[in-house]
């Protein structure tokens, strides 16, 4: 026979968590995150920078095959998008050379600066 108030009682074998036991795996959670997610975001960044090296390695590529089809590389001013649009007074012109109609953008969202000739540093 139930009794006024029996139904909100746990029943045998039956127990919810108290305040202290929750706060207790709360913490431990936050600790397990602490120091898992800055690792997490090392190997993202990591990755991050292994795409761009591809990337780069990938643009080194077709700027390759432009020059062999064109007989030299695009100037500063006609820029990547010499690979997408045949620029004005170019002969032999094969492209686009990326498919998508679009140069692809760094893992970071940026467009990659191209500059013909480099004003990097020339290393012997």
């Amino acid at each position: 026979m139930l009794r006024p108030g029996d139904a909100n009682r746990p029943k045998d074998g039956e127990r919810g968590f108290t305040l202290l036991e929750l706060l207790v795996v709360l913490a431990i959670l936050g600790l397990l995150i602490g120091i898992v997610a800055p690792r997490v975001m090392d190997i993202f960044a990591h990755a991050k920078v292994q795409v761009a090296r591809q990337q780069i390695a990938q643009l080194g590529s077709v700027l390759q095959i432009y020059k062999l089809d064109v007989g030299s590389y695009p100037t500063t001013g006609q820029g990547l998008e010499a690979l997408l649009t045949r620029p004005s007074g170019v002969r032999h012109w094969e492209g686009p050379y990326f498919k998508g109609g679009k140069v692809p953008e760094d893992p970071w969202g940026h467009p990659y600066i191209y500059r013909s000739p480099s004003d990097r540093p020339h290393h012997s």
